[in-house]
């Protein structure tokens, strides 16, 4: 299988996550307002999935260091497939009340909060589980991305009380909520793994790419339950049959694919670097995906068009307190 084996890739490789991350979104807000989010929830997951197998049959099946997939699979410990699994059960509660804030609040609001705090307490986590990097130089970036948090929401609120919209309260809840619950998946996937040697895995942990598999199937199941329930009681707008997905058209399905892809690539990156960066690293990098995702918020999509001049110095300043956290938690790797 394919395994990084130096730092400089390790950070390339998780600033694709990064950018993965934080622009699988844009799929969800290419479709809004002709296909409802819980709708296009299902093609993302499915993409997840697809995914998943497609990088496991490919790079975690090819060369000869580590374990081929499917010898990976026979072999990996029933602990450590549940606890891969819960991974992808705990990701997907987090990641539909995040998709859900999106489509009320805006990629500029949701992904700052709530992938703002995920990054925060994953940090934590991960570096509880694997400490790797310096930790005065990780967790004052972490400190930093800490107040980048807090401005954002500030703008969010004065920008939203400047145009009359309402229920600003309510998606900075659920944001809030979606990033404690994505801040604790990681560590169940990291535990499924031998992060200290991805040449020769103890017996039972598995490779990234088989972790990835489970997780992602994880993911898929618990959908049928957590999706389910938002159709029948939805944060917003009537309840939704389940047969008005089967009334879709190709190219929107497409969409939802690609967007679970892009998550896709950027999770198998970000999950292949853990090894040599360490996951409080790695995963503190990818969750970066925060700037990226609100960069094309306020660029792109114009979520914060007609502002003040004080909502536009605090979004200013979230970008500066981002990039320099994000430079310090890169530096802490070295």
């Amino acid at each position: 299988m394919f395994i990084v084996e130096s730092y400089s890739l390790a950070v390339i490789f998780c600033l694709v996550t990064m950018l993965c991350w934080g622009s699988w979104a844009n799929t969800q807000k290419l479709v809004a307002g002709k296909w409802r989010f819980e709708l296009f929830y299902w093609d993302y997951v499915i993409g997840i999935l697809l995914f998943s197998l497609l990088g496991a049959f490919t790079l975690g099946s090819s060369g000869s260091g580590g374990r081929a997939f499917p010898d990976d699979l026979a072999q990996a410990g029933a602990s450590n497939i549940r606890s891969a699994l819960l991974g992808g059960v705990v990701f997907n509660l987090a990641n539909i009340l995040l998709t859900a804030a999106i489509a009320g609040a805006g990629m500029a609001v949701a992904f700052p909060v709530g992938i703002g705090l995920a990054l925060v307490i994953g940090v934590v986590l991960n570096y509880l589980l694997a400490a790797k990097g310096d930790p005065a130089l990780l967790f004052t970036g972490v400190l930093l991305v800490t107040l980048a948090i807090i401005v954002n929401a500030l703008a969010y609120r004065r920008h939203s009380g400047s145009t009359g919209k309402k229920g600003v309260g309510k998606w900075i809840v659920i944001s809030v909520v979606a990033g404690v619950l994505m801040s604790t998946f990681y560590p169940f996937v990291a535990a499924a793994m031998d992060l200290e040697n991805f040449h020769a895995p103890a017996a039972g942990k598995m490779t990234p790419y088989t972790a990835f598999v489970i997780f992602s199937l994880g993911i898929f199941a618990s959908n049928f339950i957590f999706n389910a329930i938002l159709m029948r009681r939805p944060l917003e707008g009537p309840p939704i049959a389940i047969s008005a997905w089967f009334r879709g058209r190709p190219g929107i399905h497409l969409v939802g694919v690609l967007g679970g892809c892009i998550w896709g690539l950027g999770n198998l990156f970000n999950l292949i670097a853990s090894g040599k960066a360490g996951p409080a690293i790695s995963y503190g990098l990818g969750q970066g995906a925060t700037l990226v995702a609100a960069l094309w918020g306020v660029l792109i999509w114009k979520e914060f068009k007609g502002g003040t001049p004080a909502v536009r110095k605090l979004v200013s300043c979230m970008f500066v307190l981002f990039v320099a956290g994000l430079a310090l938690i890169i530096a802490a790797g070295r």
